[in-house]
C-alpha cells in the first residue's frame, strides 16, 4: 500500500508539472516551487509518532460535519476521539460508521471535558459557532471552524481575542483559501497578468432542491430527538419545535444567514486571499424570495455590492456578489477579476486569463464624432492622425492567454485540513485565522443586515468595526 501511495504521489507531481499552462508563468513550473508542491504532498509519506497523532473530535455531524471528518480523517495520524450532535439519528450512524465503542454525546461541553482530544471541528448552526469556540479554545483544544466564524459581528472580537490567548490553532472553514488554483491566481495578479485591477464579479448560483437547503427531514424529527430545547438556548428567543428550522436551518435568520453566510463568505474569502484585501468600506445588499417559498425568512435570490478602497495591498475595486437558488444556468461557481488588460477566472481550482490591451493610439474615426465634422476638417485631422501615429501603435497588443488547470483527484478541502494539522504539530501559521475568518465573515453578515434595513452598512477593514 506504501509503494502505491508513493507511486500516486509521484504522479501527482507529473500532473503538476505537466498542467497546461499557455504561459511560462506557472507558480509551480520553477525547481523551488516544485520543491514546495512535493513537500506539501509527500510529507506525510514520513512516520507519524505516536506523540505527534492529533485526536479529534466533532461537533455537529450534519452535512458538512461528516464531510470534514471524512477529509480529516485521510491525513495520516489524525484518529477519531469522539462526536457530538442534537439529533440523535446522526448519533447512530456515526457508531454504524465507526463502531459501537465511538464515544458520543448530544452535549459538547462533556466532549471538550475529555483530556484524549486534541482538536475539535465545529460544524454546527452558524448560531453555536462563537459559543463552542471560545469553550474550546478555553478548553486547550485547537478549532477548525466551519465559516462563517461568527452569527453576529459583535461575536468576532471575543473569538479573535480568545484565540490569541489560547495560543491554540484557529482555522475557518473555507477551504478554497488553500487552493493550488487560488494561489495562482493570487500570483497572476501580482505579477500585473491582467494590469490594474478594478473589479471582482463573483456568483455561485445552484438550481436543486438540496442546493437551495430542503434536506431530507427524518421521520423521527421531533422536540426530543433534536434535543430542541438545548438548541434554541442559544438563540435570542425561544421558539416552539420547528423541523424545518433544525435541518434547514441556513434559510431561517435565528439559528443561521443564509446564502450570505453559506456562499457569498465562499466567494469573500476567495477574494480577499488572492488580492490579500482586509475587506470592503461599503457593503449594499438586495434579496427577493423567487422559488422556494417554503417558510423560510432569507432569499434565495441575492446580490451585494462592496466598495473596496485604494489600499497598500491594493488598488481600489468594486466587488459583486451574486447567488440565485433557482438558476437556469444549472449552477456555476465563478470569481472573475477584472483588470485593465485582461480577466482571470477562477472556476473551482482551475484558472484562466484572457488578455485584452488597449493600443497605444487613441481612438479616431469609426463610432466617433469625427464623421460630423466638415469634410475639410476630417481630412486636416486625419492627416495629423497617421502623422503622429503610426499602423504598430494604433493595433491593440496581443498577448497570450493562460489556462491553469489542477491535476484530477485535486482536493483543496484535504490540503485546508492538511494546513491546519501541519499548523498544530509544526506551530505554523493558518491561512485562515480568526482575522482573515472575521474580515470575510462581517462583509457577509453585513450583507444580511444591509437587506433588513434597505440601507448601505460603512466597514472600516483595517479596524474590522462598523462605521456609525
Amino acid at each position: 500500500m506504501k509503494n502505491h501511495n508513493q507511486a500516486s504521489r509521484r504522479r501527482f507531481l507529473q500532473q503538476i508539472g505537466a498542467t497546461s499552462l499557455v504561459a511560462a508563468s506557472s507558480p509551480l513550473s520553477s525547481l523551488a516551487a516544485r520543491a514546495k508542491a512535493e513537500e506539501r504532498i509527500l510529507h506525510y509519506e514520513k512516520p507519524i509518532s505516536p506523540n505527534d497523532t492529533i485526536r479529534l473530535g466533532v461537533i455537529g455531524y450534519g452535512v458538512q460535519g461528516h464531510f470534514d471528518l471524512n477529509t480529516a480523517l485521510k491525513v495520516p495520524g489524525v484518529e477519531l476521539a469522539g462526536i457530538c450532535d442534537l439529533y440523535t439519528g446522526r448519533l447512530e450512524n456515526a457508531k454504524e460508521q465507526y463502531g459501537t465503542e465511538l464515544y458520543t454525546t448530544r452535549n459538547y461541553k462533556e466532549l471538550l471535558d475529555r483530556k484524549d482530544i486534541d482538536a475539535v471541528i465545529i460544524a454546527t448552526h452558524d448560531v453555536w459557532h462563537a459559543r463552542i469556540t471560545l469553550e474550546a479554545l478555553a478548553k486547550g483544544k485547537h478549532v477548525y471552524c466551519e465559516k462563517p466564524m461568527v452569527y453576529k459581528i459583535s461575536e468576532g472580537y471575543p473569538v479573535i481575542a480568545a484565540a490569541k490567548k489560547a495560543g491554540k490553532v484557529l482555522q475557518v472553514g473555507s477551504q478554497r483559501v488553500s487552493s493550488i488554483g487560488y494561489a495562482k491566481a493570487k500570483e497572476l495578479l501580482a505579477a500585473g497578468e491582467i494590469g490594474k485591477l478594478n473589479m471582482v464579479n463573483a456568483v455561485y448560483d445552484r438550481q436543486s432542491s438540496i442546493g437551495a437547503w430542503e434536506y431530507t427531514i427524518p421521520k423521527d424529527a421531533n422536540a426530543q430527538t433534536t434535543d430542541w430545547e438545548r438548541f434554541i438556548s442559544v438563540t435570542a428567543t425561544k421558539m416552539p419545535f420547528d423541523a424545518k428550522k433544525f435541518f434547514w436551518w441556513r434559510a431561517f435568520k435565528e439559528v443561521g444567514t443564509g446564502v450570505a453566510g453559506d456562499l457569498f463568505i465562499h466567494l469573500l474569502s476567495g477574494t480577499h486571499f488572492i488580492t490579500n484585501s482586509k475587506g470592503p468600506q461599503s457593503i449594499y445588499s438586495t434579496g427577493q424570495f423567487s422559488y422556494w417559498k417554503d417558510g423560510r425568512n432569507l432569499p434565495d435570490v441575492m446580490s451585494g455590492v462592496m466598495q473596496y478602497p485604494d489600499s497598500p495591498e491594493h488598488a481600489a475595486f468594486q466587488l459583486t456578489l451574486q447567488v440565485n437558488f433557482i438558476s437556469g444556468t444549472g449552477g456555476q461557481e465563478v470569481i472573475r477579476l477584472v483588470g485593465s488588460e485582461g480577466v482571470i477566472d477562477v472556476v473551482g481550482n482551475n484558472i484562466s486569463v484572457r488578455h485584452s490591451l488597449m493600443p497605444e493610439a487613441p481612438g479616431f474615426g469609426g463610432y466617433d464624432s469625427v464623421f460630423t465634422f466638415s469634410k475639410a476638417m476630417q481630412e486636416e485631422m486625419r492627416q495629423e492622425y497617421d502623422a503622429k501615429w503610426t499602423p504598430e501603435q494604433r493595433k491593440r497588443p496581443v498577448k497570450e492567454d493562460i489556462v491553469f488547470k489542477a491535476p484530477d483527484g485535486y482536493s483543496d478541502h484535504l490540503d485546508h485540513f492538511t494546513n491546519f494539522f501541519d499548523a498544530i504539530r509544526m506551530d505554523k501559521p493558518v491561512v485562515e485565522d480568526a482575522q482573515f475568518g472575521f474580515r470575510a465573515a462581517a462583509p457577509a453578515l453585513s450583507c444580511n443586515a444591509s437587506f433588513l434595513s434597505k440601507k448601505i452598512v460603512q466597514w472600516d477593514p483595517v479596524n474590522m468595526k462598523l462605521k456609525v
